[in-house]
Formats: structure tokens, C-alpha cells, sequence
């Protein structure tokens, strides 16, 4: 065990008050781990209007705090605090004009609210200030993506010699590179961080204000969520413009492979499954591709096998490659297809008419569904991950602990958590392509399908394997807990080296 630790945790999102994407996954999951740990972790975020929607039975820890920004701006919020089931106090920033709205990060027409940068410096700095005005002193302040990069460089501008606030070190954690929170120049004042940060090496870029970059350049450990990603990110094609801060870091630059909350996803325990199976028992799993089949409205035949999708539709998720070849697919090998996701237009009409041109054989269910996600896990035979790059990816984690192998494009976490089948020895857990294209892909799927029908044994084998596989946030937490150290050794270098 650890030295125990006072951990703030901030993010724009966490499951399951809000979400989006696996981000609040990781931090809800992550937040848990670290308690059960012994650590004393608090966790900020947004009060959205979603939120308020859900009735939570909620205090108030702080009634009225005055939260400084640049320009001599002043914002007045309330924090609202709630403990989980699991005990982890959850604590939410209530400031309307900022939080009051349809949607986290853009309105229902899908335009980023022009306020986004006001919006999240304004929470970095309210989350200081909560700690501040409650008297905790954290030991580790971590960050999430963009939307809280500016915390570290708070910490060590405005904060360095502050009680509660000046010995403590910092980590930002990059899920996706992609998003970097680049906005005009016109935006940084009211961060308050001064010109003299606005410089090539940390916050400017090509005149405009990146937060990604800066964030990465004030913390003293930078992570992200698989090993296979962080040297993709240091690449020239990688690292979206990012690749050379995040190679300055050295080892203070690393990738920790997210983990699994198997108490939500794992066939043995899902309530929402139609029926439980195992690793030692899974005639449960033919249930399930039977109710699948039904929901979809495919033939129910078992003599052919399912291949499942689930995403947003973006470029970065490859969806492409599938509209490129799934119709070829669906024609001529024997197989099924069903899809759940949204996003462009593009996508969203083509997959929402798939199940016309391909009757009995495709399916589809545009928006989301949790309860249809986990009966696409369990009853699919494959699951279809064609992403263009993937920083982890949680879907095939989830997946191989269903006995739903992987078909995956081979990037960043995809990569590291999917074992290639071998056909002479029927050793892996999954089917990886690499080049990034319908003819690729095409192949992969004709591979597995075939796997399927011809060599049973094969996939009896990866089946049992992949449901053995654990990747639970149990593990991953030491992980974290050895970066949090390392943050705390290079945040005491950074203080001697500036003393």
C-alpha cells in the first residue's frame, strides 16, 4: 500500500452525472479505486442542467464562493456535494450562465458554445478555490483533457507558495490528442495567467491560445490512457501538432492503460442481459444473439455469426471503412451486422438505411441505448472496432470479457489489449487489421467469419481466453498511484531546481 493521499480529481464529465464518451468512465472508475485504496480523493465537475434534472439528493458544501479570473473578473458559484454508494464525495460547481445549458460542450445544432474557454478555466480555478475555502490540502491535482489543462499551470503561477495549494503536484491525463482546446488570443485574458505564459512552449500556438499545449508544458506528469498511444503521440502523424511537447516531457510522459469496471460489464452479473453466462457455462450467450437477433429484427438462426458495432459516428471511430465494405460484406459471406451509435450526417443516414438494403442480415439503432449496448456485447459473436486511432478504447475490453472477439484496426490501445489470432496454433484473443482501409478491413471480417465456420475449436479457445482476461481498474490503479508519486518526486525537483 501507498503513503495515503489527498487526491482533487476534476473533469468536465463523470459518469454517470455526465457523460459523453469513456472519459467519464475513467474517472468515476478511477475515483472508486483510488478510495477503496484508502486515499482521500474528492471529484469536481460542472453542474450541467442534466444533472440538475436527476433529482440527486444533494447538500451544499459551500453556499457562495467567490472565484478570481483575469481582467478583474469576479464569479460568484455555489458547490453542491454528494457522497456515492461507494463513498466518494462528489462535489459540483453551480454557476448558471456558465453550466445552465442543452448540452456539456455545444448546443443541439452541434456548434461549440463560444464561451467553452471561460467556461472551463473558470472550473479549474473554482475547483482551487473550493479547496482553498474548505481547507483541503491535496497532494495530487489531476487533470482531465483539455477542458481542466489549465490547473496545472494555476498551481504554479498563481499558487506555489499557497498553504493548501503550494505543495501540491500535478498530473494531466490526455485521453484523446485530437482535442486540444485551440482559441483565439482574445480568450486568454480572462484565464489570468499573464503574457508571460503565452509563449511558443507552452500556451501559444500560431497566435492563438492551445490549453493542451500549456497544460502539458505546467505539469509535472503527463499521461495517457495506453502505452501503445503515447508513442503513437510522439510521432510526427500522431501527436496532432503535439508530438514534440509531449517528447520534451521524457519521463515525465507516460501511458497507463485504462481499466474495466467489471461490476458493470461482466455476463455473470448483468442484469440487463437476458440471460447470464460464464467462461464454464455459456449457453447463455446463445440466449443472448437470440434476443439480439429479434431486437434487430435479423433471421434467428445460429448458424451464422453476428458482428457488432458500437460508436460515436466521427472520423476518428473509421466508420467510413465500414460504409466502404459492409454491403459487399453482407452479400457475400454468411454473416449479420447490427450497429448502435450517432453523429454525422453522413453515417447516421447510411447506417439508418443499412437495414433496408440488407434485410434480415443488418440491423441498426441510432442514439444510444446502455441497455442495447450490453445486448449487442453479449450476444454478438465479433465486435467491429475499425477506429482510426484509438488512445484505449474501452468496447473491446468490454468485449473480450463477453466472448465477443475484437475485430480491430491495429492503434494505440486497440493494439495493446487485442491479441492476434494464430491460425496454425488458434492462440489470441481477436483479429487485427493495419492498414487503415475497406480492403483491409473487408479482409479482417472474411477471416474471422471464416474462423467461425470453419475452425470451431479456434474460436472456442480465443473465447475462453479473451473472458479470462482481466483488465480491471484493480490494476490499474496501482498504476496510478506509482505516477502520482512520480509527480510528487518531480514536482519537489521542480521546487529545488526553482528555490
Amino acid at each position: 500500500m501507498t503513503d495515503r493521499l489527498n487526491v482533487l480529481i476534476v473533469a468536465s464529465e463523470v459518469s454517470p452525472y455526465a457523460k459523453t464518451g469513456g472519459l467519464a468512465d475513467v474517472t468515476a472508475a478511477l475515483a472508486i479505486q483510488l478510495k477503496k485504496r484508502g486515499h482521500d480523493v474528492r471529484v469536481i465537475l460542472p453542474y450541467y442542467a442534466s444533472i440538475r434534472g436527476k433529482n440527486l439528493p444533494l447538500d451544499s458544501a459551500l453556499e457562495s464562493m467567490c472565484v478570481r479570473m483575469g481582467g478583474n473578473n469576479e464569479e460568484w458559484c455555489k458547490v453542491l456535494h454528494m457522497d456515492t454508494a461507494d463513498d466518494v464525495p462528489i462535489y459540483f460547481v453551480e454557476h448558471h450562465a456558465f453550466f445552465d445549458r442543452s448540452g456539456l460542450y455545444h448546443d443541439e445544432a452541434m456548434h461549440d458554445y463560444h464561451d467553452n474557454p471561460r467556461r472551463f478555466s473558470f472550473l479549474c480555478r473554482a475547483a482551487l478555490q473550493y479547496c482553498m475555502d474548505a481547507h483541503f490540502k491535496p497532494d495530487i491535482v489531476h487533470a482531465h483533457d483539455w477542458h481542466t489543462a489549465l490547473l496545472p499551470a494555476y498551481l504554479k503561477v498563481w499558487f506555489w507558495d499557497h498553504e493548501y495549494l503550494g505543495h501540491a503536484a500535478s498530473v494531466l491525463t490526455v485521453h484523446n490528442a485530437a482535442h486540444q482546446g485551440v482559441y483565439p488570443h482574445s480568450q486568454y485574458g480572462y484565464f489570468g495567467l499573464g503574457e508571460q505564459a503565452f509563449t511558443p512552449d507552452r500556451f501559444e500556438s500560431w497566435g492563438q491560445v492551445n490549453i493542451l499545449k500549456g497544460g502539458i508544458a505546467y505539469s509535472d506528469m503527463v499521461n495517457t490512457v495506453s502505452p501503445g498511444y503515447a508513442k503513437e503521440i510522439t510521432t510526427p502523424h500522431g501527436g496532432f501538432g503535439l508530438a514534440p511537447y509531449f517528447t520534451a516531457k521524457g519521463d515525465a510522459f507516460c501511458g497507463v492503460l485504462n481499466g474495466v469496471d467489471y461490476a458493470n460489464w461482466c455476463p455473470e452479473l448483468d442484469a440487463t442481459i437476458p440471460a447470464k453466462f460464464s467462461v464454464k457455462d455459456m449457453a447463455g450467450k446463445a440466449e443472448c444473439k437470440r434476443a439480439l437477433q429479434k431486437a434487430f429484427k435479423l433471421e434467428v438462426r445460429d448458424d451464422v455469426p453476428i458482428v457488432g458495432a458500437i460508436g460515436r459516428f466521427v472520423t476518428q471511430k473509421g466508420y467510413h471503412l465500414v460504409r466502404g465494405t459492409i454491403e459487399e460484406l453482407l452479400w457475400d459471406v454468411p454473416m449479420q451486422f447490427v450497429i448502435l451509435g450517432s453523429g454525422d450526417w453522413e453515417n447516421t443516414s447510411y447506417f439508418g438505411m443499412l437495414p433496408g438494403r440488407c434485410p434480415g442480415r443488418a440491423g441498426s439503432y441510432i442514439g444510444y441505448s446502455e441497455e442495447i449496448a450490453h445486448l449487442i456485447e453479449a450476444g454478438s459473436d465479433f465486435f467491429l472496432m475499425p477506429s482510426m486511432f484509438e488512445p484505449c478504447g474501452l468496447n473491446q475490453l468490454y468485449s473480450l470479457r463477453y466472448g465477443t472477439l475484437p475485430i480491430v484496426h491495429a492503434t494505440g490501445g486497440l493494439d495493446d489489449t487485442v491479441e492476434q489470432y494464430d491460425e496454425q496454433t488458434g492462440d489470441g484473443t481477436g483479429f487485427k487489421f493495419h492498414a487503415p482501409t475497406p480492403h483491409a478491413l473487408y479482409n479482417t471480417v472474411r477471416w474471422a467469419v471464416s474462423t467461425w465456420h470453419d475452425r470451431k475449436p479456434h474460436m472456442k479457445m480465443m473465447m475462453e481466453r479473451a473472458m479470462q482476461r482481466d483488465f480491471s481498474w484493480e490494476h490499474a490503479v496501482h498504476d496510478y498511484e506509482a505516477l502520482y508519486q512520480n509527480a510528487i518526486q518531480k514536482k519537489a525537483e521542480y521546487d529545488n531546481y526553482h528555490s
